[in-house]
């Protein structure tokens, strides 16, 4: 048995001795089984420990657990938290951060904790399939045709749902499918409800809605099955499950998760009142960018106007027809100094082959005297009495006959 420490005002004890003494008490205590629900779990990279927390499922009470990573690893199902456990633990106490901890040998799964752990290990399977893939989620169409709902009859689900979304959109089309959302058939009335507004050709998107409950009341709705089937509809899928903190496989697989059934009807119609406004704004924007294109061009057109090619037109016109008479009466006047040269030029080229043409000469009283062949004739000695002749003068031809020929002296002679 424990012995308390003698202590006193004049001898107090360090907190050395106070936290080796509580170490040495707390030790003397033996393992114990321990039940509760994991508030929390931290995996720090590169400790072969796990810390977590234990909280009393009745009072605000809890208390820290450490076990080996080999030991938190081999648990099967595995550990999630919210999961009831019962756990053989030692107490434990740290002196140097002065906290008390259990130190847990061995780990057991209980009632909700045990039916927690089945639902996570069936979520880590079909997300390794790809069934929660992102990329596998399709987009919901703006403006729905008809919207395919799937709840239980005379519901508070049906009712947020339908309510809310024809107070958004007054002409939206609701195909309501009904089926049980609790109890052993449940999964089952949902596929066929599914499989029935799969087939209708009308049906654009499908909203799964149910109220809040337990687990065990959500538990229908992760079902694999059902999961499966969400998986293979081409029809996107809300799945309204429940409330914020509720999260059925059927959240997972769905293309987008409301987080309960109100907001669902916000997200697969639009708001009639926000869609109003939006196309106010935007008419209203477009006619400002229209009246400011407007605006420019008509001030360019103005700016171009203004200009004098544009303003006086007719001017551009008169000053290249001054340049073109100026132009023309350049031209006549060159033409006309070119042909004056050009006659003064022939005058002077035909006085001088008039110079020197044989008929000036003869003009002169000289004449070119042919014998009877034509030949001109140069000599006296070429002629004989009696013989035929031509003069050529400048008038014509006179025809002759030689009675006689007298040869000249020549300037040797002379």
């Amino acid at each position: 048995m424990a012995v308390a420490l003698e202590t006193s005002l004049a001898a107090p004890a360090p907190v050395r001795q106070i936290a080796a003494a509580i170490d040495g008490w707390i030790d003397k205590l033996g393992a114990v089984w321990v039940e509760g629900q994991i508030a929390q779990v931290t995996r720090r990279p590169g400790l072969g420990t796990v810390f977590m927390t234990l909280r009393d499922a009745v009072a605000d009470i809890s208390i820290p657990v450490t076990c080996a990573r080999s030991l938190f690893d081999s648990l099967d199902p595995p550990v999630v938290e919210g999961a009831g456990v019962v756990i053989h633990a030692k107490p434990s106490y740290y002196p140097n951060r002065g906290t008390l901890s259990l130190y847990a040998r061995e780990i057991r799964m209980v009632g909700l904790g045990e039916l927690l752990a089945r639902l996570e290990r069936r979520r880590q399977l079909l997300a390794a399939e790809g069934l929660f893939a992102p990329e596998l989620k399709r987009t919901l169409p703006f403006l729905p045709a008809c919207v395919g709902l799937v709840t239980a009859p005379k519901s508070a689900a049906e009712r947020d749902v339908l309510d809310n979304a024809r107070r958004r959109w007054p002409g939206v089309e609701f195909q309501v499918a009904y089926a049980a959302m609790q109890g052993p058939r449940a999964a089952t009335e949902v596929m066929e409800a599914l499989d029935r507004l799969e087939r209708d050709r009308r049906v654009d998107v499908i909203v799964v809605a149910r109220g809040g409950g337990s687990v065990e009341d959500l538990l229908p709705f992760s079902d694999e099955a059902l999961v499966r089937a969400v998986h293979r509809l081409r029809t996107p899928v809300v799945s309204a499950i429940g409330h914020e903190q509720d999260q059925p496989l059927l959240d997972l697989v769905a293309d987008v998760r409301a987080s309960t059934p109100t907001d669902a009807a916000k997200l697969v119609v639009p708001d009639v009142a926000d869609e109003l406004r939006g196309v106010a704004w935007a008419r209203d924007r477009v006619r400002t960018l229209v009246e400011q294109l407007l605006q420019r061009e008509q001030l360019g057109l103005d700016t171009l106007r203004s200009r004098p090619a544009l303003a006086a037109p007719v001017s551009l016109i008169e000053a290249r027809e001054a340049e073109v008479d100026q132009l023309r009466e350049r031209a006549r006047r060159s033409f006309r100094h070119r042909l004056d040269r050009a006659e003064d030029d022939l005058g002077h080229q035909v006085a001088r082959v008039r110079a020197l043409s044989p008929l000036a000469t003869l003009r002169r009283g000289y004449s070119v005297l042919q014998d009877a062949d034509g030949h001109a004739v140069t000599s006296v000695a070429e002629l004989a009495a009696g013989s035929g002749v031509t003069a050529r003068v400048a008038d014509g031809r006179v025809h002759a006959t030689v009675t006689g020929v007298d040869l000249l002296p020549t300037e040797e002679d002379r």
